[in-house]
């Protein structure tokens, strides 16, 4: 589990936590809007999803300005964050970026 106390630790719980919410928006409020016509979990659930992907610019652009992600893993990390499985594809990288044992 990354470490919420460091700027890249928050930057990949929430990326994982908007992950996770775009996939639940693709996968089932909007199957269910178009499928079952019940519109509301789109309601929900992208408001959930646009909240976090907001929280994952500000958290990005946080560890950017402290010296934590260079300029380039932050646009990766904002462009990672566009599509689906994104976010889970540079968790990896993320970790690998800050080391606490350094």
């Amino acid at each position: 589990m990354p470490d919420i106390h460091t700027p890249v630790g928050r930057v990949r719980v929430i990326g994982f936590t908007e992950g996770i919410s775009f996939l639940l928006l693709m996968g089932v409020a909007m199957p269910l809007k178009y499928l079952a016509d019940q519109p509301l979990a789109v309601t929900y659930v992208g408001w959930a999803h646009g909240l976090l992907f907001i929280l994952l610019c500000l958290a990005t652009f946080q560890a950017w300005a402290g010296g934590a992600l260079s300029f380039r893993r932050s646009l990766i990390v904002f462009c990672a964050a566009l599509f689906p499985f994104g976010p889970f594809l540079i968790d990896r990288r993320l970790a690998q970026t800050w080391n606490p044992e350094r």
